[in-house]
């Protein structure tokens, strides 16, 4: 059995690393509410933009679309695997990497046929540490999280595409839903697929009039597009992220007040011990000079 001050040094730790995590989970807290309005707030633009796109698109063999639209044999492709620069998030950046392994082993891509564009430290790390090529220019992105930052990774990805240095683009991050679940998605960034209408879904085509030509506004309203989807990506994992944090965050303060219920029970039965023996031995010496 443990002694009185071991038992004592331990709750002392314990306590101490509950007022951290209730700490933490309140940061990530206030970040969430902040993320969460970005995300909130882009999502209807970039479905609006998205179904523009398709509906223009559609049927179109416009030298703009065909730019990003294009399918080659696949022979390289670039991965973008969205994290976070920090942990203490649960499984949120384990899911991500088994992900890509899980796609990669689907497409039959070996660790050659994959270049790696990671945005977030921990998809950097784990992916330089596991060898693969890895584009080390744009991971620190949520140390200033604008739209500016990650365009210029996503106009990477798009010239590498246009290039043919790579013949697919894929996006793999968590999708915010609330505090509590995250959905882990793989979205072909590059080729541009052809967007299907939802089940029961109608579709409609709108007799657009174009100024100054249909061909300009889909050279311009391609890449546009492309950047707000790949934008989109960073913002939903970066609200991901934070209500991962707070989970976590949530379960370990419960979890530390648990073992301190223990602990305290764990030395009130010490101290117990303590003085029933301490009492033992005073009686056993009053008797010892009593029988002499």
């Amino acid at each position: 059995m443990a002694s009185l001050k071991e038992v004592k040094e331990r709750i002392k730790s314990v306590s101490s690393t509950q007022q951290i995590t209730k700490a933490m989970k309140m940061v990530a807290a206030a970040k969430l509410r902040r993320a969460q309005d970005r995300t909130v707030q882009l999502r209807p633009y970039s479905e609006k933009l998205s179904a523009l796109l398709a509906n223009v698109s559609s049927g179109n063999s416009d030298a703009g679309f065909d730019t990003y639209a294009v399918e080659r044999e696949v022979k390289k492709v670039l991965i973008v695997p969205v994290t976070s620069d920090r942990g203490l998030c649960g499984a949120f950046n384990t899911n991500i990497f088994k992900a890509v392994r899980a796609m990669m082993q689907t497409n039959n891509l070996s660790d050659g046929d994959v270049e790696i564009l990671p945005i977030g430290r921990k998809s950097y790390d784990f992916f330089r540490k596991k060898g693969f090529t890895v584009i080390d220019n744009y991971y620190e992105v949520f140390g200033d999280l604008t739209f500016d930052n990650v365009r210029e990774a996503a106009e990477f990805a798009m010239e590498g595409f246009v290039n043919e240095n790579y013949d697919r683009v894929v996006l793999v991050y968590n999708e915010f839903k609330n505090v509590a679940t995250q959905i882990v998605r793989t979205e072909q960034f590059l080729p541009i697929q052809e967007i299907a209408p939802e089940a029961g879904e109608a579709t409609t085509n709108t007799d657009y009039i174009y100024e100054p030509s249909k061909t300009f506004i889909i050279e311009e309203l391609i890449p546009k597009s492309l950047k707000i989807q790949f934008y989109k990506a960073v913002l939903e994992s970066n609200a991901s992220e934070h209500g991962a944090r707070m989970t976590a965050m949530g379960k370990a303060t419960d979890n530390a007040g648990e073992l301190l219920k223990e602990l305290k029970l764990t030395y009130n039965r010490t101290r117990q011990a303590a003085i029933t023996k301490e009492i033992l031995e005073i009686v056993g010496g009053a008797e010892a000079l009593a029988s002499s």
